[in-house]
């Protein structure tokens, strides 16, 4: 009579092996779900993320239009150089505010005293504020010697691995390349500075103190003069020389405030267009939460 094992065992072993096989599928289908859910849960996000920047972007450019329709609206030599209003669309309000560019120093287009008493302003030295001015001059001009340009040569002496460009600054950002100006000074003349001016000048009525110190022959006593009388509402804008010269870009800051208390926004500068069937081209576009601005070609 051979050994065996009772039948029972048999049954209880194959029972058992059924049992750990519907466990891991078990396991399985519930690791299957889970990452399911995950991938649900991250594509809900990304698509509210991107809901909520579409929603902002018609937004802003709600607020650019109603600012481009204002300043269309009126002949040019009647044009406002700067201005707010706030206005109500759909579940939104928005806050917008518009200056010239012209209330701006253009980093192409400034004369080197200009730029000299600007970084003189924010810490530099005569003499240092000079050599600075003039390195953003040689940045803008076209080269006269090629590769031999004294220029050039002093940004290989430097180590550098570029050159100037001997163009226009296409944005102010690039401020930051030019050779020996202090990362501080740059730093600070950024939020006073345009490319988009296309003026040698700047507005008295709108310029930011930093910029109408920067003026020539300006003194702390006709600044304080300056700003007294630009903010009295009686005063004539035209006794303060040549004051309104305007430029056809503007900056336009755009706030928003969702009703469940979100906000956001952005800063959009705009290039006025008598002709043509649009009324404005946007130059740059900044949003709230962005670092450089966007070019827009």
């Amino acid at each position: 009579m051979g050994l065996g094992l009772p039948l029972g065992c048999n049954h209880r072993s194959a029972r058992g092996f059924i049992v750990v096989a519907v466990l891991w599928i078990l396991a399985a289908l519930s690791a299957l779900v889970l990452i399911y859910l995950t991938y649900v849960t991250n594509t809900a996000v990304v698509v509210a993320g991107s809901t909520d920047r579409v929603q902002t972007e018609a937004l802003v450019t709600a607020g650019v239009e109603l600012a481009a329709y204002r300043l269309t609206a009126v002949k040019e030599d009647k044009r406002a150089t700067s201005g707010a209003f706030n206005a109500r669309t759909g579940a939104a309000r928005l806050s917008v505010t518009f200056r010239s560019e012209a209330a701006r120093i253009d980093l192409n287009m400034a004369p080197k005293e200009l730029l000299v008493g600007l970084i003189v302003g924010f810490g530099g030295t005569p003499e240092n504020a000079a050599d600075y001015a003039d390195r953003i001059v040689a940045w803008r001009t076209p080269a006269k010697s090629g590769d031999d340009d004294p220029e050039n040569a002093s940004y290989r002496a430097a180590g550098l691995g570029y050159t100037p460009r001997h163009a226009p600054f296409p944005e102010i950002e690039e401020l930051w390349l030019v050779r020996g100006i202090p990362p501080a000074v740059v730093e600070r003349m950024l939020p006073f500075v345009t490319v988009f001016s296309n003026l040698a000048s700047v507005n008295i009525l709108d310029a930011a103190p930093q910029v109408l110190a920067a003026l020539p022959d300006m003194t702390p006593e006709k600044l304080q003069a300056v700003l007294s009388q630009r903010s009295d509402p009686g005063s004539d804008p035209r006794s303060l020389g040549d004051a309104a010269s305007s430029s056809k870009a503007y900056r336009v800051s755009v706030g928003v405030a969702f009703d469940n208390g979100r906000r956001s926004g952005a800063e959009v500068i705009i290039l006025l267009l008598e002709d043509g069937d649009e009324p404005y081209r946007v130059l740059s576009w900044r949003n709230a939460s962005d670092g450089a601005p966007q070019r827009v070609n």
